[in-house]
């Protein structure tokens, strides 16, 4: 059963001042007359019913998450009590969807990162999913983005070899200095990372037991159904250790596998690389009062 984990909890600080604590850059309507979140999630609609897309925020942001996705069900938004990146995060989420998909195959995607073909990104998805779902359970599939430049701002993924729709991963790589970006372009065996990936969720639940202390606060949750289950994550949430999942697990795992990607992706951090999806005056000037606070 293919689901999507939408992570939406970030504060999106690199879009200050149009992007606040209160409303962060996921509820903002950067690129195009919809949110980014708006955006993700009509993309996933494409490839699942909305009853399989499950948006992970915190408390605060619950109700911008209802006023943007106006008919995503209200149990498929799970509240973070606080932020505690991306480990415990991804641990809570397949706890949860676990109870209500207990076979999922699950693709985790970021709210607000730009995606200028759909089509090509449903079917990386797709392949990423048959992968997982008809070869190999064990896998953890990343998403990696064919560089067109030498980017700084990102993390790499090295591949094992140049071949096929699905390659091993040979390692990850963290940001380099524009020295080696333009390296990593020239050699053709590194491709960006996206931050999404794809995995059978009791495999990662497997790896997460393994690899992270949280499991171990977490697995004493009571079922979703019960009353005191928000009042003991509470509790508990806040003794998982806050660590990255690519810490956790992914630089760990030996079953870590790509799928090359190119369907114009780009993660809009912050204002200079939001230049690029905006069209200038003969100057190169560009002025929106999409992006003034009026």
């Amino acid at each position: 059963m293919f689901c999507a984990l939408i992570m939406a909890g970030g504060k999106g600080t690199r879009f200050w001042p149009k992007s606040t604590e209160e409303k962060p850059k996921q509820f903002l309507n950067l690129i195009a007359d919809k949110t980014m979140i708006q955006l993700t999630y009509n993309r996933l609609l494409k490839i699942m019913p909305k009853e399989r897309i499950f948006v992970v925020t915190g408390e605060r942001y619950k109700k911008q998450v209802q006023n943007n996705l106006t008919d995503l069900p209200e149990k498929n938004i799970i509240i973070e009590p606080e932020g505690r990146n991306t480990a415990p995060c991804i641990l809570l989420a397949c706890l949860y969807i676990k109870e209500i998909y207990k076979e999922a195959t699950v693709a985790v995607v970021p709210s607000d990162h730009a995606i200028k073909n759909t089509d090509e990104f449903c079917n990386v998805l797709q392949i990423a999913n048959s992968y997982v779902e008809n070869e190999n359970r064990d896998a953890i599939v990343t998403i990696g983005i064919t560089p067109n430049r030498p980017e700084t701002g990102y993390g790499y993924i090295k591949l094992k070899d140049k071949d096929g729709q699905v390659i091993k991963v040979d390692k990850f790589v963290e940001k380099p200095n524009l020295e080696k970006a333009k390296e990593y372009l020239e050699a053709g065996e590194y491709l960006w990372n996206a931050g999404m990936f794809i995995f059978d969720i009791n495999s990662m639940l497997k790896e997460l037991e393994a690899n992270y202390s949280g499991y171990n606060v977490l697995k004493e949750l009571p079922s979703i159904e019960e009353k005191d289950y928000p009042k003991k994550l509470k509790k508990l949430y806040p003794e998982c250790e806050s660590i990255s999942i690519d810490y956790a697990v992914m630089e760990k795992s030996q079953s870590i596998y790509v799928v090359p990607g190119d369907f114009g992706w780009d993660d809009i951090g912050t204002w200079t690389s939001l230049e690029r999806y905006i069209e200038k005056d003969e100057n190169e000037n560009i002025l929106s009062r999409r992006y003034c606070n009026i």
